[in-house]
């Protein structure tokens, strides 16, 4: 059971700190309960205070009121008494203790009465008497010490101990309480005695534990009141926002027809109304962007299909043509090559939108196998190496000895590194090409670096845009048509891959493909850095 415990702890405190995070609802009101609880117990702390400051004055104005009385009428008594005895002891004991002993035991105090002495002489010593079952410990030193030099009346506060009767003789009560000390001359031999007068405390302790609980009710149903009333003020609040937010994900998900139910005149509702509004601007928009896509889409299907036809019976003409330029003039001979050039070049672009449209359509489909990335760059860098040559670039393979393999569509995934690499060619400057191929247990990469011309910021997000040229005055050299970067991306994001980009003006470029090893598998990182090693810039 304590194993089972431990295993869901992690789970629902994952639960909890979630719906936390995700529930304005719950921390307005725990936010609320929290504020509200410290304000009430400050509060109630505060008054509690006050409650138990006025209760001990006035509990201390009847105490010493009820000791002058009593003291007073000891020094009427003792008045009264001049001249018929002279047992000093007896006088004090018969005049003094004992009726103030009798009264407390009526009046529910303790009372003690004791001789004259010093600080070295204990309370015990010096004669006294006392209500029966007191224990002389509750009179403080410090007022003893006190009437030892002093005449004056004093009063503090104490803890009135008691010892038990019966069989529980040993055991002791302690209760709070004040303690009066004045004193009192005894006419025979003009003594003194101090009479102490222990008043307990009980009637204010009960009092302030009946304040206590009231208070303490008061505050719980209180705190309880503000969590109700937080919980339905945020709810009419919460309630329309998190309905606005489903119909929000249900448009996102395509259910243009969503929309939500306006009830009133508030805010609340001029705000659903405003939202839907938004919504069917937004549907009829994004249907007549659909509609244009749609048309644009087979616009480019048809009209390639279409300029396939012509295009095959001019492709046979400037054949005959080419085929025939030897017994042309200078002039006519550079006509027919050109044509054949171009030709060649159209088709490659008819290809290349045939391509475009069917990723367009959804129709593109992935034949897998495992593939060496290795044995791919290296057929790649033989079937460029002729373009390589004529603009004197090299291009110089970097890979493991041990194979790089990957799931994937050998056919797509030649054909961008192909693109990538005569890319870096037409950009290159003469400069050196390095394709990089590395693998980990979960992904594996090329990168393809040329230190050519690179790019300006911002372009490494544009260069994969169709018919996007960084420089619109560059002629193309390799024969491209705008369009191989753009389907590079659509084939990467057919593998579930990352296809990315790294430039720096006049410090070249670099390009990076990251495959998953199987097929399906979310991609966490890639094996190689987008931005190279050689680089002029510090990555953090």
């Amino acid at each position: 059971m304590a194993d089972t415990i431990q295993r869901s702890l992690p789970e629902a405190l994952r639960r909890g700190l979630t719906f936390w995070r995700r529930s304005i609802q719950a921390r307005v009101v725990v936010s609320t309960v929290l504020l509200s609880t410290v304000v009430l117990v400050a509060v109630g702390w505060f008054l509690l205070r006050q409650v138990q400051q006025g209760l001990l004055d006035h509990r201390v104005e009847t105490v010493l009121r009820e000791a002058g009385t009593e003291t007073q009428g000891a020094d009427e008594r003792l008045a009264a008494a001049v001249g018929t005895d002279t047992d000093a002891v007896r006088q004090a004991k018969e005049l003094v203790g004992n009726p103030i002993i009798d009264s407390g035991q009526k009046r529910g105090f303790s009372a003690v009465m004791a001789g004259p002495g010093d600080s070295k002489i204990p309370l015990s010593d010096r004669g006294t008497s006392q209500t029966q079952e007191l224990d002389l410990s509750s009179v403080p030193t410090s007022l003893v010490d006190h009437f030892d030099t002093s005449r004056a009346p004093a009063w503090t506060y104490t803890t009135i101990k008691s010892r038990g009767s019966g069989q529980d003789g040993a055991a002791v009560t302690s209760t709070p309480g004040i303690v009066v000390g004045s004193t009192v001359v005894i006419p025979a031999d003009k003594s003194t005695r101090t009479v102490y007068y222990l008043f307990p405390l009980d009637d204010v302790q009960q009092t302030l534990a009946r304040v206590t609980r009231a208070l303490l009710t008061a505050g719980i149903l209180l705190i309880a009141l503000i969590a109700a009333l937080t919980w339905l003020l945020t709810r009419q609040i919460v309630t329309p926002i998190r309905m606005a937010r489903q119909v929000a994900e249900r448009l996102a998900a395509g259910q243009l027809q969503e929309r939500l139910r306006v009830t009133g005149e508030d805010d609340l509702a001029r705000l659903a109304t405003s939202f839907n509004q938004m919504a069917t601007n937004l549907q009829r928009q994004i249907r007549q962007l659909e509609e244009l896509s749609r048309v644009q889409r087979r616009f480019v299907s048809d009209v390639s299909h279409e300029l396939r036809t012509p295009l095959t019976t001019v492709r046979l003409a400037g054949g005959v043509l080419h085929d025939a330029k030897a017994s042309f003039d200078p002039e006519a001979r550079r006509a027919a090559e050109l044509l054949q050039r171009e030709l060649d070049r159209f088709e490659t672009l008819l290809v290349d939108l045939l391509e475009i449209s069917r990723f367009d359509a959804g129709a593109a489909a992935l034949d897998l196998d495992d593939v060496n990335l290795t044995d791919v760059v290296r057929r790649v860098a033989d079937v460029t190496r002729p373009l390589a040559d004529a603009r004197d670039t090299r291009v110089v393979i970097r890979a493991p000895k041990t194979p790089c393999v990957a799931e994937a569509d050998v056919r797509r995934v030649e054909r961008i590194v192909r693109n990538l690499v005569t890319n870096a060619i037409d950009h290159a400057e003469s400069r050196e090409i390095v394709v990089t191929v590395a693998a980990d247990e979960q992904s594996a990469a090329i990168a393809v670096r040329d230190h050519g011309v690179g790019l300006a910021v911002g372009e490494s997000a544009m260069v994969f845009n169709r018919f996007w040229r960084a420089d619109p005055a560059r002629a193309r050299t390799s024969g491209g048509t705008g369009l191989g970067l753009a389907i590079s991306l659509e084939d990467t994001h057919l593998h579930g891959g990352w296809l990315q980009a790294w430039g720096k003006p006049h410090e070249g470029a670099q390009f990076r493909l990251t495959l998953p090893r199987r097929a399906g598998f979310p991609l966490r990182h890639s094996p190689l850095p987008l931005v190279p090693e050689d680089a002029a810039e510090v990555v953090a």
